[in-house]
């Protein structure tokens, strides 16, 4: 199977063998590595973190895609319950006094990913996506354990909020106020994600444990 360069022949910008030489692709893609990057530049509008964990990709899989433990490795998620909808949840954001967050959990067993769909004030519009997927690190790394990846896309509406007159109060911060803070409180969250599985897996403990409550599925 092969196909025709012709059909790429009119559009400018492409660099691919038929139309630079390698010495020149070189050149260019040592213009584009630089010693250090903005923060704006690399996490300005994307931001994507990754971790390896010492725990099976099956096991945190299936940690990540049971909501409840957001409790447990993110920093401020809490007091999850059923919102009425199915799969929904509502619960507080910590992050800011008297905040509703509700999330949806989008999960892939053959992929390895969970996607958590969530939104401050309202449950309707869930636009705060959180994409993660699991990988055998075996397949990446030639070691035990999972690779586990996390990227945020800079929504409009973090920018602003959609539903001001939701809001708790006037002056309550809002939610993309802190998007430059990103990759910094990803880090830590991602942190406690790893302490958490490599010290239950390390110790013989189930990896995922039932929430207090009845949450929504």
């Amino acid at each position: 199977m092969s196909t025709d360069p012709s059909r790429l022949a009119d559009l400018p910008g492409l660099m691919r063998v038929e139309s630079i030489g390698r010495d020149e692709l070189v050149a260019r893609c040592q213009e584009l590595t630089l010693p250090a990057y903005p923060h704006q530049q690399i996490y300005g509008t994307y931001c994507t973190i990754q971790q390896h964990v010492e725990c099976p990709p099956e096991q945190v899989y299936e940690y990540l895609r049971q909501g409840h433990h957001l409790e447990e490795w993110t920093y401020s998620l809490r007091d999850f319950e059923p919102s009425g909808v199915p799969g929904l949840w509502a619960g507080h954001d910590r992050l800011a006094d008297d905040t509703r967050i509700y999330c949806r959990t989008v999960a892939n067993p053959g992929a390895l990913t969970v996607d958590y769909h969530c939104s401050w004030d309202q449950g309707e519009e869930l636009w705060m996506i959180y994409l993660m997927r699991v990988i055998p690190a075996a397949l990446v790394l030639g070691r035990s354990g999972s690779v586990v990846t996390w990227t945020n896309c800079r929504h409009p509406h973090y920018d602003r909020n959609p539903h001001p007159e939701l809001a708790p109060r006037p002056d309550r911060p809002w939610v993309g106020d802190y998007w430059d803070l990103f990759y910094a409180g990803h880090t830590v969250e991602m942190n406690n994600l790893k302490t958490i599985l490599e010290h239950r897996y390390a110790a013989g403990l189930p990896v995922s444990v039932p929430p207090v409550r009845a949450v929504a599925r």
